[in-house]
């Protein structure tokens, strides 16, 4: 029985997230249906990350078996034809080995998040970056963000429905930095917390404002309070990049 990897893209703004629920489209109800056109087989795909309603993903990875063998090529162009016209595409196929999973074997997760500190309100980038109306500093974002790398417990930035065991978790890297009238932060950890990068770019944006200095984020850090978190970025700015395994 084959194994499937697929890498997809996918704009997240007419779902209910990666996952299936009861209340909406969700990204991996839609594969799994594309699989069952095309080969006949009722199975559902399992992803890396399970993004949220509205975060978008430029290398989402998933994996499924098939009783039958069909090339790689097949399978991929078979999905992108059924999957049109929604806002998700199939970048590659491949086969891999019966013990690869996409969710536990994954070494890191990389996610970006879209500010525009611009007055002017969003037009082309409404549902793909966070309007903030007002400029930020970028480099005071990136010298506090240092203090959120490493091994913590992050219950001040995790999500009061966050299903994971520990609030522990090791962050790689966070930085900000600024292209123009975008700032990208980029963080990447083998795993996050529920919301965890939305509620570190929600208080890195205070740091941006003059709002909060350095020193408020290592404490809200310390205090291990989620009452002590900024307010939470909205989904539509976030973007799960890559995956790496």
């Amino acid at each position: 029985m084959p194994r499937y990897k697929l890498t997809i893209e996918y704009d997240g703004t007419p779902f209910v997230g990666w996952q299936m629920q009861e209340n909406g489209v969700s990204v991996q109800g839609r594969l799994a249906e594309a699989i069952k056109a095309f080969s006949g087989e009722d199975v559902t795909p399992r992803g890396a990350g399970r993004t949220d309603a509205g975060v978008h993903a430029l290398g989402q990875v998933a994996h499924f078996d098939l009783a039958k063998e069909w090339s790689n090529d097949t399978v991929r162009d078979a999905l992108n034809a059924v999957l049109r016209p929604d806002p998700i595409s199939v970048l590659a196929c491949e086969t891999v080995s019966a013990d690869f999973d996409a969710r536990f074997g994954a070494k890191a997760r990389h996610y970006l998040y879209r500010i525009v500190d611009r007055r002017s309100p969003l037009a082309l980038e409404r549902h793909r970056a966070w309007g903030v109306f007002r400029p930020l500093d970028a480099k005071a974002m990136d010298e506090a963000a240092k203090a959120l790398t490493g091994h913590h417990d992050f219950t001040t930035f995790r999500s009061t429905e966050c299903q994971a065991e520990s609030p522990e978790k090791t962050l790689d890297t966070l930085t900000a930095s600024r292209h123009g009238e975008i700032i990208r932060v980029e963080a990447s950890a083998r795993s996050f917390l529920h919301n965890q990068v939305r509620s570190m770019v929600g208080s890195l944006k205070l740091v941006g404002e003059g709002k909060w200095a350095a020193r408020d984020l290592e404490a809200a850090l310390a205090a291990k309070d989620r009452a002590r978190c900024g307010p939470v970025a909205p989904a539509h700015g976030l973007y799960l990049v890559r995956v790496d395994y």
